[in-house]
């Protein structure tokens, strides 16, 4: 493994991390973990409802861990289950009021965080960036 791969790799990894962190420094005055309102965005972002499986699969965790992660959700009110009429085993998870609230609260502080960090990076070193992203993102969808 080249050292640039182990460089840009661990800085990618390190970055992710950073901004996570720096979100969830903000939202600290709500109470709740960052792997709740990561959930509760995921599913109030989504085109349409999302399944448990699809939700496990977007924040890359395992089935089992979400079960307790969306039920814990569903006991703060901040997500439903929704039975569907093709399969009554399968819920579909929806946010509540509350739900959208932490999201728009959620979605605001990640804006301005975002306005913060970019400040000082020009408009065509961020394109840039965002077209390395993302090749480097299709190329890993596509590996088997």
């Amino acid at each position: 493994m080249n050292t640039e791969y182990k460089s840009f790799s661990k800085l990618l990894h390190l970055t992710s991390r950073a901004l996570r962190m720096a979100i969830d420094r903000r939202l600290k005055y709500l109470g709740l973990s960052q792997a709740s309102w990561v959930a509760v965005a995921a599913i109030a972002g989504a085109q349409s409802p999302l399944s448990q499986s699809e939700l496990a699969q977007i924040l890359g965790v395992e089935g089992a861990t979400i079960v307790s992660m969306v039920d814990r959700l569903v006991k703060l009110d901040l997500v439903q289950r929704i039975p569907t009429a093709q399969d009554r085993r399968k819920k579909l998870l929806v946010v509540t009021v509350a739900g959208k609230a932490l999201y728009e609260k959620v979605r605001m502080e990640a804006d301005a965080i975002g306005k913060e960090i970019l400040e000082n990076v020009a408009e065509q070193d961020m394109q840039v960036a965002m077209q390395v992203l993302t090749k480097i993102y299709a190329a890993t969808e596509s590996l088997a």
